[in-house]
């Protein structure tokens, strides 16, 4: 396997996991792709990131989240000594707790070992741990380094209250194994049906057989944010996927990701993303 190609490489359909290290150039052109990546900061300095409109300058020991579908690209870092980590989107939307982990944090790209070194400390041995099962010999690599990136989640998510003190930390929140099948359905209904007549909260606790109020309480505990932000998120999902597809005009982009309007769209995607849809495909194909 070629590891210098990495982003480029097509391994969402391949692997659930990769890593790498070792690049000699210090940067990387603004670029995007459907898997996520956790990057260890590498010695000296500068070690300059960027992340959508945000740009960071980071120290040695630093980790970059960038979820998927997210632009960014690296100005001027050390490479060789970084570390790499990549994941699977299609491998977290197959466990429901992965799903609020990664929706809870979607706005944070940046851990700082100088204001969270209890946390970072914790990372950091988890991700050696990756790496030293990634590139040894021996059977069942991929599968131990998803266990681990497991870990690396629920070790970020135990520290939830370092970045969301108004949301306090506990899992399930007491909630049933009943319940959180509930609402593993209507989260799994409502991506595969964007475009339904009626995506509103209330049809969705009448899928989950339970009532709006209560609905709405359960859906803020286990995903970290209200349901209509959280629709807004799996809608822009789909539509920056859609947007690599250079037949789909933006209309039908829109549509077809369940935004009523292009005005609409065009509003929630710059509040996220901090340009237009437009100008997101633009940076995609110039990246290309």
């Amino acid at each position: 396997m070629d590891y210098s190609k990495y982003e480029t490489y097509g391994f969402d359909s391949i692997s659930a996991f990769n890593m790498s290290t070792g690049y000699k150039e210090r940067s990387y052109n603004t670029h995007w792709h459907s898997y996520g990546e956790i990057l260890l900061v590498g010695p000296g300095k500068p070690n300059i990131y960027k992340v959508n409109q945000n740009t960071y300058d980071l120290v040695e020991g630093d980790f970059v989240l960038v979820w998927p579908m997210e632009m960014h690209s690296i100005i001027d870092a050390d490479r060789e000594k970084s570390l790499v980590i990549q994941f699977s989107n299609s491998f977290i939307n197959t466990l429901f707790d992965l799903q609020r982990i990664m929706h809870f944090y979607r706005n944070l790209h940046v851990l700082c070992i100088n204001t969270h070194r209890e946390l970072v400390g914790k990372l950091t041995e988890i991700a050696y741990k990756m790496k030293d099962i990634f590139f040894s010999e021996g059977q069942d690599k991929e599968l131990k380094c998803c266990m681990l990136l497991m870990e690396f989640m629920l070790t970020l998510d135990e520290h939830r209250e370092e970045f969301e003190p108004e949301i306090a930390a506990g899992g399930r929140g007491g909630y049933t194994d009943d319940v959180m099948r509930r609402m593993i359905m209507v989260t799994d209904y409502i991506k595969n049906n964007l475009t339904a007549d009626d995506l509103s909260q209330s049809a969705m606790a009448e899928i989950a057989g339970i009532s709006k109020d209560y609905f709405s309480r359960i859906f803020k505990n286990v995903t970290g944010m209200n349901y209509s932000k959280w629709l807004n998120m799996i809608r822009l999902e789909k539509a920056t996927e859609l947007l690599a597809q250079k037949d789909l005009t933006l209309t039908e982009i829109a549509m077809l990701s369940g935004f009523q309007s292009i005005p609409s769209f065009n509003r929630v995607f710059r509040d996220e993303k901090g340009m237009a849809p437009g100008e997101f495909r633009a940076l995609f194909i110039d990246a290309k």
